[in-house]
């Protein structure tokens, strides 16, 4: 079986090369079938990162860290929430970029629309002409009050896609592989890009 460590290395050097993950921002996990996770530690750069860089958190929620320098990711508790909902995640990314950053202020709502783009299949909407949209959280200092949002409400209301925006801070995606949850970053990235240019050249409704 490979080590999911290995991929989540080569999605963080691609994510970061693209500058959705500059500096130490932003942190990738995968999930092993017994429930536990791997997920990088807190204050690593990204383009930079090795297998010793990664902290495993068991299902009783404490923590086997490689090195006793590590330090868990303070974005922890928004995986904890994904794989605690979703148990088909294998993959949970969470990425900071500028032009997600940017569509987070199109609206004021809970709710980002997207626009019916063709990528929008990648996220499994098969419709012509789609209207969805991607939930939208409000941002906190005190991270764990972001991961208690998602529970409270995708426990009422499972999302239309499997991804979600935190304002001014970044979108996370899951998926049922560490490769699906890379084409699914790269998906909602295309997405934003257009709808930032497209407001830019005045093609939104709005």
């Amino acid at each position: 079986m490979t080590d999911p460590r290995t991929d989540l290395v080569n999605a963080a050097k691609y994510f970061h090369q693209r500058g959705w993950m500059l500096g130490t921002a932003g942190n990738l996990s995968a999930r092993l079938e017994d429930g536990s996770f791997w997920i990088t530690a807190s204050g690593k750069s990204k383009g930079e990162l090795t297998e010793n860089d990664f902290i495993h958190q068991l299902p009783n929620g404490t923590f086997e860290k490689p090195r006793p320098d590590l330090k868990p990711s303070a974005e922890t508790s928004i995986h904890e929430a994904v794989y605690a909902i979703f148990p088909e995640a294998r993959a949970c990314y969470h990425v900071h970029s500028i032009e997600a950053n940017l569509v987070s202020n199109f609206t004021h709502a809970a709710i980002l629309p997207l626009p019916p783009l063709e990528m929008i299949k990648g996220f499994g909407i098969w419709e012509a002409n789609p209207k969805v949209g991607m939930p939208l959280f409000a941002n906190h200092l005190d991270v764990p009050m972001i991961g208690q949002a998602i529970r409270d409400r995708f426990t009422q209301e499972l999302p239309p896609i499997p991804a979600l925006l935190i304002r001014n801070h970044g979108v996370t995606v899951w998926g049922k592989s560490p490769e699906d949850a890379r084409n699914k970053i790269e998906l909602a990235e295309y997405i934003f890009r257009y709808m930032v240019q497209a407001k830019h050249l005045g093609l939104c409704s709005d």
